[in-house]
C-alpha cells in the first residue's frame, strides 16, 4: 500500500500478515533465486500449467499435506519476480482457523509450490537444477520454504487502509507541530 503524506513525500507500507477474512498474498515462487534444494526456477515456467490448471483449481494446502486443504486461491499470475498468489483462508475449518491464527501471529508466513517437472536443464558449473517449465498443482502455507523468498508479503488493502490513514494523520499532526 502507498501513503501520500501532505507534504507530497509518499512511502509503502507492507504487513506480512492475513487479514481478518482470511485473505492475502505472496510469492509461491521467485525467478532465477537458487533455492535451498539447488533449484532455480525461470519466467515461463508456469504459463502453459495456468492456462491449463486456473487458479481455483490449484489446491491450497498446510505444509503439503493432501489430505487438509485449508483454503482457495483466487488469483495465480507470473509477474516480473515470479508466481504471485492471491488466495483465502477457509475459516470455517479447524486447519484454516490455525493457519490464520499462525499468520496473524508472524509464526509463518512461507510459500512452497507443488509440481512436476516438464522441462528442466542441469547447470553443471553451479551444480543447480533449472526448472524451464513446471505443471503447478498446489501452493502450500508452510513454517520454512525451499525458497526463503517466497512469502506472503501483505494483506488485502483494505485492513491496512484505516491504520493507514491514522498513521498518515498523525505524522501530519507531527509534522505541524514542529512548525510551531
Amino acid at each position: 500500500m502507498t501513503v501520500s503524506l501532505d507534504n507530497g513525500f509518499t512511502f509503502a507500507l507492507e504487513a506480512k500478515a492475513v487479514a481478518d477474512d482470511g485473505t492475502f498474498e505472496g510469492y509461491a515462487s521467485v525467478f532465477d533465486v537458487e533455492d535451498l534444494g539447488r533449484d532455480i526456477v525461470k519466467a515461463g515456467a508456469f504459463r502453459k500449467s495456468l492456462r491449463s490448471r486456473p487458479s481455483g483449481r490449484v489446491k491450497m494446502l498446510r505444509e503439503h499435506d493432501m489430505r487438509e486443504p485449508i483454503g482457495v486461491w483466487t488469483d495465480i499470475v507470473e509477474d516480473s519476480k515470479g508466481l504471485l498468489a492471491r488466495g483465502r483462508l477457509v475459516l470455517d475449518t479447524t486447519r484454516g482457523r490455525e493457519t490464520h491464527a499462525l499468520m496473524k501471529a508472524g509464526a509463518i508466513d512461507g510459500l512452497s509450490i507443488g509440481y512436476r517437472t516438464i522441462r528442466d536443464t542441469i547447470d553443471r558449473a553451479k551444480r543447480v537444477r533449472v526448472l524451464h517449465e513446471l505443471d503447478l498443482f498446489e501452493i502450500s502455507i508452510v513454517t520454512l520454504p525451499m525458497n526463503p523468498a517466497s512469502t506472503v508479503t501483505r494483506v488485502k488493502a483494505a485492513e491496512n487502509a484505516g491504520r493507514a490513514r491514522a498513521l498518515v494523520s498523525a505524522l501530519n499532526r507531527a509534522r505541524e507541530a514542529l512548525r510551531t
